[in-house]
């Protein structure tokens, strides 16, 4: 015979299931101070830029492999996380044109501006500007189709929190693509063990806890140091 459950207990159950969901992730820092340098009131765009925008980092000379390595298709929606000067914002734009939208992601609010300037200087109006907090990406949910990290998430000092936001953003089946640091003791350079917290292993684990699934890591011409993941929600 088929039981019925008291609609009482449904409801008690549904409201106790979104409670769990709508838990806070616990804020902790697991580096703090990485991100001490771009908090700098005094900071000058300028001088980041011929830091990031420069053919000797392995991602700036990449940078047309690893837009092709996207897959990206008019009309999708992406976020930029970890903007920075707008390295990637631009290509990005222009593979999703003028029907599909670019979220520039920073918490730098200079970089912010700098990328506004740069995007309405191009006449990208499909690249959307955004805030965001050290926590959290501030993107509505279900607002993309592809979240894209490159040599970002070893800054996250929130990394539960904000793969949490990331995760609320990312639409049903969509895509985060990792690019970051292999991190090797006896291998990886002095400077990149010092700067990088844990290495990929670590860094996928985490990931994967958030609700991520890893797909591949996929192998793009031109990078040596830095590997690429390729995540599904």
């Amino acid at each position: 015979m088929k039981r019925t459950v008291p609609f009482a207990i449904l409801l008690a159950v549904t409201l106790a299931g979104c409670a769990q969901q709508q838990q806070p992730v616990e804020r902790v820092s697991v580096k703090p101070g990485i991100n001490d340098p771009y908090r700098n009131p005094d900071l000058q765009v300028e001088e980041w830029t011929s830091r990031f925008e420069v053919e000797s980092r392995e991602v700036y000379a990449s940078r047309a492999a690893i837009v092709e390595a996207l897959n990206l298709e008019p009309g999708m929606a992406v976020a930029d996380i970890g903007a920075g000067t707008g390295l990637f914002t631009r290509p990005l734009a222009e593979r999703v044109g003028p029907d599909g939208t670019v979220y520039a992601v920073d918490i730098v609010p200079k970089f912010i501006e700098h990328i506004r300037a740069r995007a309405d200087a191009a006449g990208l109006d499909q690249v959307r500007t955004v805030l965001c907090l050290e926590d959290s990406v501030e993107l509505p949910d279900d607002s993309v189709d592809l979240a894209f990290i490159c040599d970002v998430y070893h800054h996250f000092e929130y990394p539960d929190a904000s793969l949490a936001s990331l995760h609320r953003a990312i639409r049903p089946g969509g895509t985060l693509v990792v690019i970051d640091f292999e991190r090797i003791p006896g291998v990886s350079r002095e400077w990149l063990l010092n700067h990088v917290r844990a290495g990929k292993e670590v860094f996928t684990a985490e990931i994967e806890a958030a609700g991520f699934e890893l797909v591949e890591e996929v192998q793009v011409d031109g990078l040596e140091e830095n590997y690429c993941l390729r995540f599904r929600k």
